[in-house]
């Protein structure tokens, strides 16, 4: 718990800016839009169309798309006026939120001018006011409450919505939720859900205090919530401007994609690069599989742990399949260094491939042993698989190869396919093979007897940045190569997700065993 506690404030911070800059960017865009369509009606049906439209994209989804558009805007900028975007991290999140921010701002400002009573409206004008005056001396103060409770809604909306930051790379509360669900700690998830909600409750409050001024004309209420949220800025803009400002080395970025797995040999790499070269890191975990890969070929991560089968389906796209594992690794190092300029340090040693899944019990029932022999059985059975891999060319090859036709397809977090598998919620699974709770659920992992599926061996792959100016780096971590085999992964990964151990713990115990001597178990 102290160790989860010791992140709070930085995590903390980092939301409260996000939300802030979010909220300061949607009012500024909002607000005066709102005032400009009251003066030119025709456009209004079209204005909160567009703003409408905005709120229905999934906010994940906006999030994720920000990333490959910043990463194009990025080269264009960058050759153009010599400005780099960073395509994951603060930015994309920043412009996402702000989107998402717009909609209840804009639409109350368009409702509370509209909602002054025309003789009021009358009455200005016939007391000689311009339009600006009428403006600001009689609409806007009217419409000030409905407007406020427009930025109370968007406020709300953005600190949930922030938490769903951490897949762009972006720091937040997020963090702990979902590295929390992936590895089971359910205290970290708590604590992230509770903070985030008692952030969104404080700023609410303050809102409303705001609100409950300006409808009654208090001076005390309105005076008491502006300098607690003049407070709040000053704090963000402050820790901003100091994080930004900081000299030192640059840290060497070091990502993790969504499951237990990920967050240790990030938190692996990371330390072998401190304990051996002596430079900060930093770890920018939770990412999606694409999102990492485009952060390393745009330099914003400098290491991180593929698989060679992911490589060689998502961004390769080979469908065929060479004689061996070792000849698909040098196939995929010969292709990134020409392509994208990424750098193939090596192999770990284990493979972490996707594997059909069902409960010993059923299948030793149905008799099924090969993926082959599931197809007959399948249109009666059910598939769960995490949230990528019925859109991954691995399932579409099973599928075609196989002719499998389930009667259901369920997508899920990773970390809730192995219990829906063992309570029965689910008939197969798309496992990992070196998921320590495949041994724990006593589940059977079929064989995949027309060899679909590409072997997956973990490779650590660092950019062309990191190759060229910090090659002590590269070496660093070279010596992790070959280390780690099927059994021992699993044993890491069964530490932390049924001991409850911190990726970060379990890393340091292997690293430990290796200088002793051993073999890291």
């Amino acid at each position: 718990m102290s160790e989860l506690l010791s992140l709070l404030p930085e995590y903390g911070t980092a939301h409260l800016q996000l939300t802030l800059a979010a909220l300061l960017l949607g009012g500024l865009v909002a607000i005066p839009t709102g005032i400009w369509v009251t003066r030119r009606k025709r456009f209004e049906p079209a204005v909160l169309g567009v703003a409408s439209v905005l709120q229905t994209i999934p906010s994940l989804a906006l999030l994720a798309f920000m990333v490959p558009l910043l990463a194009a805007l990025g080269g264009f900028t960058a050759s153009a006026f010599g400005i780099e975007l960073r395509s994951i991290g603060f930015l994309p999140a920043l412009l996402a939120l702000t989107l998402y921010s717009v909609l209840p701002m804009l639409r109350n400002t368009v409702t509370g001018i509209e909602g002054v009573d025309p003789a009021l409206v009358e009455a200005a004008r016939g007391v000689g006011m311009t339009d600006a005056q009428q403006l600001w001396r009689v609409e806007l103060p009217l419409a000030l409450p409905v407007i406020v409770a427009g930025v109370r809604t968007a406020t709300v909306w953005v600190v949930g919505t922030a938490t769903l930051a951490t897949p762009v790379g972006a720091t937040s509360l997020g963090n702990y939720i979902f590295s929390g669900l992936q590895t089971r700690n359910f205290t970290a998830v708590v604590l992230g859900s509770v903070a985030a909600a008692g952030l969104a409750l404080t700023l609410d409050g303050l809102i409303r205090l705001l609100e409950r001024g300006v409808r009654e004309r208090a001076r005390g209420p309105v005076t008491t919530a502006l300098v607690l949220l003049s407070a709040l800025l000053v704090y963000a803009g402050a820790t901003s401007a100091w994080s930004a400002s900081r000299g030192g080395e640059r840290a060497v970025a070091i990502g993790a994609k969504t499951f237990t797995e990920q967050y240790i040999l990030a938190a692996m790499l990371s330390q072998q690069v401190t304990r051996e070269t002596g430079r900060p890191t930093r770890t920018v975990e939770s990412l999606g599989s694409t999102v990492a890969f485009d952060a390393l070929r745009s330099g914003e991560l400098d290491l991180y742990v593929d698989y060679s089968g992911t490589i060689w389906a998502t961004i390769m796209k080979r469908d065929e399949l060479p004689d061996d594992r070792a000849q698909v690794v040098r196939q995929v190092g010969e292709y990134l260094a020409a392509g994208p300029g990424i750098e193939l340090v090596g192999a770990l040693g284990f493979e972490n491939t996707y594997v059909l899944g069902m409960r010993e019990a059923q299948a030793r029932e149905l008799g099924v042993e090969t993926i082959g022999q599931l197809s007959r059985h399948a249109p009666r059975l059910e598939i769960g698989g995490d949230y990528e891999f019925f859109a991954r060319p691995e399932w579409v090859a099973l599928r075609d190869t196989y002719g499998l036709r389930f009667r259901r397809r369920r997508s899920m977090d990773a970390s809730l396919m192995y219990q829906a598998a063992a309570a029965g919620e689910v008939d197969v699974i798309s496992a990992f093979s070196t998921d320590g709770r495949i041994a724990a659920f006593d589940l059977r992992l079929l064989k995949d007897d027309r060899g679909v599926i590409p072997p997956y061996d973990a490779i650590i792959l660092a950019s062309a940045r990191l190759v060229r100016e910090a090659p002590d780096v590269v070496e660093a971590v070279r010596a992790l190569l070959g280390r780690i085999d099927e059994a021992t992964m699993q044993q890491l990964n069964w530490a932390v997700d049924e001991q409850g151990r911190s990726p970060t713990a379990v890393a340091r115990d292997f690293l430990a065993g290796l200088e002793e001597g051993g073999d890291g178990g």
